[in-house]
């Protein structure tokens, strides 16, 4: 025996359905909106470079982070690093890690360089979503850390800002 559905009680599913679709439309929107919220810190940064790096303990020189001061667009800043060291078998540098305190995460590229790179510098470009500080470590063959950091002012944001 079929059961036969008056058009109210067909009406009535529809909307059930509409507003259920509603509400997962709304909850989804608002889930995008607060992750995007969400930044690093610098204490996060810190952390994913010491992880990295295999310390927390740097030393400063050798080591320099070439970005400009202001960046008119986040979406595209231009960053170059490079290390003082003469790139032999015995004295050389393995990587070079940038991080971002105030990006979604704090991870921006990691670069592994042997004794043939021939020279220690790195260039490319990163999206930065406000006004922070990048951080640059470089981890020497004789397992010493050189770490440099530089504020960078932007004015329209690059990651969804």
């Amino acid at each position: 025996m079929s059961k036969t559905i008056s058009k109210a009680e067909a009406t009535m599913e529809r909307r059930d359905v509409l507003k259920l679709l509603g509400l997962g439309t709304v909850a989804a929107a608002t889930g995008s909106m607060l992750s995007s919220e969400a930044l690093a810190t610098p204490e996060a940064t810190a952390k994913y470079l010491a992880k990295l790096s295999g310390t927390s303990s740097y030393k400063s020189g050798k080591i320099s982070l070439k970005m400009p001061d202001i960046a008119e667009n986040g979406a595209t800043v231009p960053l170059t690093v490079s290390v003082d060291s003469p790139m032999t078998a015995n004295n050389y540098v393995k990587s070079i890690h940038v991080a971002a305190d105030k990006n979604p995460n704090p991870e921006v590229v990691s670069f592994h360089l042997t004794p043939a790179s021939g020279k220690a510098e790195v260039s490319t470009r990163m999206r930065l979503a406000k006004t922070q500080n990048v951080v640059a470590v470089a981890v020497m063959s004789d397992g010493s850390v050189h770490r440099v950091s530089r504020k960078v002012k932007v004015t329209i944001g690059g990651c969804g800002g």
